[in-house]
């Protein structure tokens, strides 16, 4: 994603606006189909590591459905704040809002819609605390990491906190209280998204300062202070992610397990550290993809 002056193929709009783009897919765009995802699959590990057995499926579903429309709600409000700082970068300039395929009013009333009802729907179907945890997450998202961005490089910090909270939400539904355990979850999915999004940032650095964004790989074209957060941030994920095995969640097998991934993904910062080129910090970003639903999977396989 970005070398001095590099700028990723699929960047470069259409010269109509319109062309390859649909109803479904400007939706999608506009919800962060792959995000939303991601928050129903830490939901849902955090919802089955923090069941007993059997796993309650309805309440399950429940709480999916309802950090689905959250999740889908705090995007869109995002895209709809941002659309002005969209327009401005290559890799986003083509979302619905920012290039008029969507009127702003639009993404605005969308996004309340299904952030309200979202958390409403929590509110009937779940308890109080995931009811709570969701609509901090929605707020912390929108109102403290969106306008932070051009503010502080703390944003990354902060805009990790909404990112780590679904594992907490499933937990939550599953047993209406939070130990150490659930914090557990989320001090893996917090520290994770350091190097994945210190890759990207410094991929993207380019279009983040066209926009405006304070990020850590401003004016950084030699890439070694993002490598070197990245290593940081991987080597604490390797220290954290053994806790599950300290403390009784899983059995041994998944020690192995944690200490073969997180060694291969320090050693992928490592080498983005050593070379700062544009395949090395794709290769990180990339490997931050393969390593957290692995990691995930070895703790819903190793429970006990």
């Amino acid at each position: 994603m970005k070398d001095a002056n590099y700028q990723m193929p699929s960047f470069q709009a259409p010269a109509n606006p319109e062309a390859g783009h649909t109803r479904v897919s400007d939706f999608s765009q506009l919800i962060k189909t792959r995000l939303t995802f991601l928050v129903l699959i830490t939901t849902g590990v955090g919802f089955y590591l923090g069941s007993s057995d059997p796993v309650d499926v309805a309440r399950l579903l429940n709480v999916l459905l309802g950090a689905a429309l959250a999740a889908a709600g705090a995007s869109a409000l995002n895209q709809w704040w941002e659309r002005d700082l969209d327009a401005l970068m290559l890799r986003t300039r083509m979302r619905p809002v920012p290039s008029g395929r969507m009127r702003p009013g639009s993404a605005l009333i969308l996004g309340c819609l299904f952030a309200v009802i979202g958390i409403i729907y929590l509110a009937i179907t779940s308890n109080f605390l995931v009811t709570i945890l969701t609509a901090i997450t929605v707020v912390i998202y929108i109102f403290a990491y969106t306008p932070l961005k051009r503010v502080t490089t703390l944003n990354t910090l902060v805009g990790a906190i909404p990112g780590a909270l679904p594992p907490l939400i499933g937990w939550a539904a599953a047993r209406d209280s939070l130990d150490f355990g659930a914090w557990t979850l989320f001090a893996i999915v917090f520290v994770w998204q350091m190097p994945h999004f210190f890759a990207i940032a410094w991929l993207c650095r380019h279009d983040y300062e066209r926009a405006g964004f304070r990020m850590l790989s401003s004016d950084d074209e030699t890439g070694i202070r993002s490598a070197s957060q990245a290593v940081l941030f991987c080597m604490l994920l390797l220290l954290i992610a053994v806790i599950p095995s300290v403390i009784g969640m899983v059995s041994s097998i998944y020690l192995l397990i944690e200490i073969i991934l997180s060694g291969l993904f320090t050693a992928v910062a490592m080498r983005f550290h050593r070379l700062a080129t544009i395949h090395s910090a794709r290769l990180l970003f990339f490997s931050s993809i393969i390593y957290l639903p692995l990691l995930l999977a070895a703790l819903m396989l190793t429970k006990l």
